[in-house]
């Protein structure tokens, strides 16, 4: 699997709209939109070729009335779009796919049921499957960040490239939403356990951040709150990170 471009733009819903948290905390948003269409279609008017949907609500709730929003995003951005947030049933991830989406995103699910991410590869390919690594202190945290366990992230991906999926998001929590930088040595070291592109998430606030990430071997970046605050401009990033590779 290729990514198209190295910075995806975050679309993050809760509630029907388009919000940045700080740490994950429900609480504590620092940008909530109202048009979360409007949102996507402006990433893609400035260049995005592939877009990251998060259902937050399906994610820390378990339930979601975002489903009809995230239809929308798919049908008029005519880009790749990756959706996750609270996929944990056949059906949830397939009812995605079967609506456009390029690839799903699971993470609580896959580690509580192997079964259910061999099923996912089995039913619709690896490339359509994105397993979703979220750590804190570099072990692996699910149900929304609020458990975390014992599992190392290095051998967390090589499970998951084992079971087929065709990707790996990987969001160090640490750093997540706070716009201080990235943390490059977890992203390497994932990068150089696994053979499946890693996409990094979590911190990038400046065009140097994405930069080392993409020293460290990450894919592609995942961006949100520094897009959303100004602090980065998605055409400067993408043409910079175009330069470097000329």
């Amino acid at each position: 699997m290729v990514f198209e471009d190295f910075v995806i733009p975050a679309v993050d819903l809760k509630n029907g709209r388009c919000v940045q948290l700080v740490q994950g905390n429900p609480q504590n948003e620092i940008v909530s939109l109202p048009d979360p269409l409007h949102v996507a279609l402006s990433w893609v008017e400035q260049g995005a070729r592939v877009l990251h949907v998060i259902d937050l609500d399906g994610a820390l709730w378990g339930s979601s009335a975002n489903t009809s929003i995230i239809a929308s995003i798919i049908e008029e951005c005519d880009v790749d779009v990756q959706v996750g947030g609270g996929v944990r049933t056949i059906e949830h991830a397939s009812e995605l796919l079967e609506l456009g989406a390029a690839r799903v995103i699971v993470g609580t699910a896959a580690f509580e049921s192997p079964q259910f991410l061999d099923a996912l590869v089995h039913e619709w390919g690896g490339d359509s499957v994105m397993v979703a690594l979220d750590a804190r202190g570099g072990k692996v945290c699910t149900h929304g960040w609020t458990r975390c366990t014992e599992t190392r992230v290095e051998e967390a991906g090589l499970w998951a490239q084992r079971a087929g999926a065709g990707s790996i998001l990987f969001t160090n929590i640490d750093t997540e939403g706070l716009l201080r930088g990235v943390s490059t040595e977890p992203v390497r070291r994932l990068a150089g356990t696994v053979s499946i592109p890693v996409v990094a998430s979590g911190g990038v606030s400046t065009l140097d951040d994405l930069m080392q990430l993409n020293k460290a071997g990450a894919a592609a970046a995942v961006v949100g709150s520094a897009l959303y605050t100004g602090r980065l401009s998605l055409r400067g990033a993408m043409a910079a990170l175009e330069n470097q590779h000329e």
